[in-house]
């Protein structure tokens, strides 16, 4: 029986454990990895500022630029969450973000599931509380960019059956014969609505 996963807030201390998972997929090429681990030191930065950033806690960013604010946990333009075991291992995280210069349009820029856990429905429950919280701050559309490798493609399978449909396709963006797959899944029809934007 599979047990229950808790599906929470990351911190800096779950770096090294998501370096694991990236790895261990097998699918992330070395440079996308640093990537994925720049976007977390981005949210959690080290703790080396100056003790003038310390002085007014007001003045902390710990929301994204858009003015939605992210948990105290975070200070970056992303988001992210993690799956838990029952013995609070992380097994799975999911990174996700507002889209500049959008009509509430978000990204999912990374989720990914250690190969141990997969089956679990770790990647599930992650992009269903990814969804539960957009939909909670009226988000209108989910972006999910992936690749036309085929060892992509049970990452494909995996939108296309939670209802993500193919919006765009771009040949040889990532190398010669590596496509670029835009998914996009909609909350909401279109509307009017606050623009996001980078400010």
């Amino acid at each position: 029986m599979v047990q229950p996963l808790r599906v929470g807030q990351l911190d800096r201390g779950h770096r090294d454990r998501i370096t694991e998972i990236l790895d261990a997929t097998r699918v992330f090429r070395p440079e996308e990895v640093e990537v994925a681990l720049e976007l977390f030191d981005e949210t959690f930065p080290s703790h080396a500022a100056s003790s003038d950033d310390d002085e007014d806690s007001s003045q902390t960013r710990d929301g994204n630029t858009t003015g939605y604010r992210l948990p105290a946990t975070g200070c970056g333009s992303y988001d992210f969450l993690g799956a838990f075991t029952p013995e609070d291992e992380l097994v799975g995280y999911a990174c996700y973000g507002p889209t500049p210069d959008t009509d509430r349009t978000f990204d999912l820029y990374w989720i990914a599931v250690d190969p141990g856990a997969q089956g679990s429905g770790s990647g599930t429950r992650l992009l269903a509380e990814v969804e539960r919280r957009l939909k909670g701050q009226n988000a209108r559309m989910l972006i999910v960019e992936t690749s036309s490798r085929s060892e992509y493609a049970p990452t494909r399978h995996f939108y296309r059956k939670r209802g993500y449909a193919e919006a765009a396709r771009v040949r040889d963006f990532y190398a010669p014969l590596d496509d670029r797959i835009i998914y996009t899944k909609r909350f909401h029809s279109p509307e009017g609505g606050e623009r996001f934007s980078d400010e």
